[in-house]
């Protein structure tokens, strides 16, 4: 079976995974896979902005480590990429971060809703039971609208994040789903198959059938992503990811390279 590249994968510099970007190519060749891509946590303007991504004075040394991995693994593809954080206001850092390397892509995705609030913190899920749930999804989805309207992004991450712990709204989602999906078919984005869902409370690969079904009705192109953060993780559940996506109508996925988008057979 021919897999698509995983293009969503972590390194310890984030300081919540394990093993170097070597170890997960050599684990990615070790499953046939003839392309990856890293895309670790950016960092932010300040470094104790939170206690998950790289500090911004680490960002060269990523770069030398996936590079490590593309020489030591000359017969595996491996693209070098970020997962950006979207918070309005940071357009101009996310710009800034762009023009200091040569991108191959750039993940964008919404954890925050607030300076203080990454809703799939696990330390701080005691603040969704002060919320309604339907609220916290209305803005988190408003968010990724902006996301995928600033065009500063290739990809869209786990684009239903906030079903993680199982808490999902009883109204329905579709009219979020429907903006959301018109602007990244507006704005020439992906949306992922992120698998990191089904080991989560949620046990569902990011995004959910709903919001797939009407993704494929817009002609919003996909990639996938195992999310890993340790080497064994790398390509988890990509078959059920790729059979999801043939069950939907997909027969193509995207790659990347310079930040420009190649449609490939899925």
């Amino acid at each position: 079976m021919s897999l698509p590249a995983d293009l969503h994968m972590h390194t310890p510099l984030c300081r919540h995974a394990s093993g170097e970007p070597v170890d997960y190519a050599r684990r990615a060749v070790e499953l046939g896979f003839t392309e990856i891509g890293f895309s670790d946590h950016s960092p932010m303007p300040r470094d104790d902005f939170d206690n998950w991504r790289m500090f911004d004075r680490q960002l060269d040394d990523y770069v030398s480590k996936v590079r490590l991995a593309q020489k030591k693994f000359p017969q595996l593809k491996i693209l070098l990429a970020l997962e950006v954080d979207f918070l309005p206001g940071h357009e101009e850092w996310i710009r800034s971060l762009a023009a200091r390397q040569p991108w191959d892509y750039f993940i964008g995705s919404v954890h925050y809703l607030s300076d203080s609030w990454a809703i799939d913190n696990p330390e701080q899920i005691s603040e969704w039971k002060k919320r309604d749930a339907f609220e916290v999804w209305k803005i988190y989805f408003d968010r990724l609208t902006l996301a995928a309207e600033s065009k500063l992004f290739d990809i869209i991450g786990h684009a239903d994040l906030p079903k993680k712990f199982g808490i999902r709204p009883a109204q329905d989602c579709t009219p979020l789903y429907e903006k959301f999906l018109n602007a990244v078919a507006k704005n020439n984005c992906a949306i992922e198959l992120n698998t990191a869902g089904l080991r989560k409370d949620c046990r569902e690969i990011y995004p959910s059938r709903d919001l797939l079904v009407l993704a494929f009705q817009k002609n919003v192109p996909i990639t996938f992503g195992s999310d890993a953060h340790a080497p064994d993780e790398v390509g988890m559940n990509f078959a059920e990811a790729m059979q999801l996506a043939r069950d939907m109508g997909y027969t193509q996925t995207l790659r990347f390279e310079n930040r420009q988008r190649h449609s490939v057979s899925l």
